[in-house]
């Protein structure tokens, strides 16, 4: 069983910066693909960027590229997500999930799935 806690949202400016972290409880954080996805209001959840088991490969939605930066380290069992240059479009609640895949954007493919942090940007 794999438990993610989600920690590091809050209210921000445009053009600001967070960091989001998920703690794992897993006995083997490394098998894991991680991933971070958000839902904004009235819209469905949607990818946001995926790293590997390894932390040597990364994936990111086109609306993130450049500006969000996932990041794990697996001796902590902790997954980070660094945003820069935030938009008010990036509001919203963002999660954090763990695969059995390497790297995955699918939603599907994600079995365990933390409570969410809210982020809120204002313009």
């Amino acid at each position: 069983q794999v438990q993610l806690v989600e920690s590091g949202g809050g209210v921000v400016q445009a053009g600001g910066s967070l960091r989001l972290s998920c703690a794992a409880s897993v006995r083997t954080f490394s098998s894991y693909g991680m991933g971070w996805f958000r839902q904004a209001p009235g819209k469905e959840r949607e990818f946001v960027a995926a790293i590997s088991w390894s932390g040597g490969s990364t994936y990111y939605a086109d609306s993130v590229k450049g500006r969000f930066t996932i990041s794990s380290d697996n001796a902590k069992n902790l997954v980070y997500l660094q945003m820069n240059s935030l938009k008010p479009e990036d509001t919203g609640v963002y999660y954090c999930a763990a695969s059995t895949l390497s790297i995955t954007s699918a939603q599907a493919m994600y079995h365990y799935w933390g409570q969410g942090t809210q982020v809120t940007v204002s313009s």
